[in-house]
């Protein structure tokens, strides 16, 4: 039995550190002197629920990625988060089944003989690639280039069986299946948060696990299931507004920074805190931002630790990736319930020549920030409220225009796309005047500075075990635990979702427990 309590520090209010908190406080807390120490004014971390014309909306996580086995599912499931809402929310119909694909210019795109045969082989690869049955072609180890190669192979195989007589067509329909293909890719860049799939490591995607089942939101908001783990813990171990700055600890070379606790850390307001373990949960990008100027770019951010992260630690955090995401959420003008069921799932094949950008006219006035979206659609069925993604350059550019450029590019992008004949046709051109839009800002957000991690070709799965790896690294003589790591970006098979910050917490909570002699169970 030990005189005294240990002190345990915990950095971050997200997923990661509310789990790791309530784990070690429910299952021992008369051992524990626990802290909570959050550098914003709100729990969550990158879970934030909304609202927005009436509906409710997350501008961070969004979904239950499987219900199978999910303790995301689970925690919803105990606190009935998942039944009925008074607000309408965000993606509450699941994901539609008819959308509508059409190509820039406003035609649409024969579904069961164009789009569908490449909606098909973009997925049939991407199974492939999520099975480990994918090769890398010439070498090349992203999952950018595997996905070219089988593109161009189907391509290759339907042009010699094409009629050698019909080239213009041949020719036209090649650059719509490659608009089409592009347009999947783009959707991937959304999943996966790399801004460039040819950085994206195509053996880690055989690693990547994903629950069974359905994918559903969360009724009455995924910030529910946040505060349910904050309100199991004691008044006052949560302490907002505490951004840590610097970290000193003990790696071997010398004393413990006060003579007796390990670890001394010190806030922005000057406040200094001794504790015997800290839990570091910040995002992947704070932690880049410690070990790379050009990622700081002299903002004053990041975590300084004294003595360094040892060389292991900080080449990890260099090699994996880090994407931005964001979320745009637009509010139609009209509010009939002719016009709102008007608009459609759509889906945009936009044009890959340049030489073909200006069809129409149309294509000059597309914004290059929008080029890469591959869908907007209502948030559910018979919304007023309409959502596009955007990943990497466009995301971050997005962050940096007013309201007014906003709308005046989905404006000219829904001009294009919206189909130009049919009987819907001016109900639909009538609803998709845009009056207000509302966005994500993660990747200028100083206490986050992205969105989520992703396996870069640079990088491989055993850089995520590095990162889930405490220090000091097998010292003896030194005291054990000092500084442990949790959060999305130092989970192997779950890395990028909440439920992978979920199992980090407990993972670090437990090891712990374990060092401690307590039953976890």
């Amino acid at each position: 039995m030990v005189a005294k309590k240990v002190k345990i520090a915990i950095i971050g209010a997200g997923m990661a550190g509310l789990t790791a908190a309530n784990r070690l406080h429910t299952t021992s807390h008369d051992l524990f002197d626990l802290t909570v120490f959050e550098a914003g004014h709100r729990i969550g971390g990158r879970i934030l629920t909304s609202y927005f014309a009436g509906d409710r909306i997350e501008m961070g996580a969004t979904w239950i990625h499987g219900i199978g086995g999910s303790p995301v599912y689970a925690l919803a499931t105990e606190q009935n988060l998942l039944e009925e809402s008074s607000c309408n929310w965000e993606r509450m119909d699941g994901f539609p089944s008819d959308p509508l694909t059409v190509a820039e210019g406003g035609f649409t795109v024969d579904q069961d003989h164009i789009a569908g045969p490449i909606s098909s082989l973009y997925h049939s690869l991407m199974d492939n690639a999520r099975t480990g049955h994918a090769t890398s072609p010439d070498g090349d180890p992203s999952v950018g280039a595997y996905l070219r190669q089988g593109f161009q192979q189907y391509q290759a195989t339907r042009a010699a069986s094409a009629d050698t007589g019909c080239r213009d067509n041949t020719s036209s329909l090649d650059a719509l299946q490659e608009s089409l293909f592009a347009m999947e890719e783009c959707i991937e860049r959304e999943c996966t948060s790399a801004d460039d799939l040819s950085d994206l490591n195509l053996s880690a995607e055989s690693e990547y696990i994903d629950f069974p089942g359905e994918h559903i939101t969360i009724a009455k908001g995924y910030s529910r299931i946040v505060e349910h783990l904050a309100s199991g813990l004691p008044p006052g171990t949560i302490r907002l507004g505490q951004r840590l700055c610097r970290v000193e600890w003990c790696s071997g070379d010398g004393t413990p920074p006060d003579g007796s606790s390990p670890v001394r850390l010190q806030f922005s307001d000057n406040t200094v805190v001794h504790a015997d373990h800290v839990i570091v949960t910040v995002s992947l990008g704070v932690l880049k931002a410690e070990i790379d100027k050009d990622f700081r770019k002299g903002n004053g951010i990041g975590i300084h630790f004294d003595p360094a992260l040892p060389d292991f630690k900080r080449e990890a955090i260099g090699r994996l990736g880090w994407g931005v995401v964001n979320k745009l959420f637009m509010e139609m003008e009209t509010e009939t319930e002719m016009s709102r069921e008007a608009f459609p799932f759509l889906r945009m094949a936009f044009n890959q020549d340049s030489k073909d950008n200006g069809f129409r006219g149309h294509a000059s006035k597309i914004p290059w920030w929008i080029r890469k979206t591959g869908s907007i659609c209502p948030i559910y069925s018979g919304s007023r409220v309409i959502l596009a993604w955007f990943v990497g350059k466009e995301a971050t550019h997005l962050e940096s225009l007013d309201d007014e450029e906003i709308i005046r590019g989905v404006q000219a992008t829904l001009d294009a796309f919206l189909p130009t004949t049919g009987t819907e046709t001016a109900a639909r051109k009538q609803c998709c005047r845009i009056t207000s839009v509302k966005r994500s800002r993660w990747a200028t957000d100083p206490l986050f500075l992205g969105s989520y991690s992703y396996v870069s070709t640079a990088s491989s799965g055993d850089d995520l075990d590095l990162m889930a790896e405490p220090l000091p690294r097998g010292k003896a003589e030194v005291p054990r635990l000092q500084i442990l790591f949790a959060g999305e970006a130092t989970h192997r098979t779950h890395y990028s979702t909440t439920h992978g910050a979920y199992y980090s917490g407990i993972r670090e909570a437990d090891r712990l427990l374990q060092f401690y002699n307590v039953n976890s169970v």
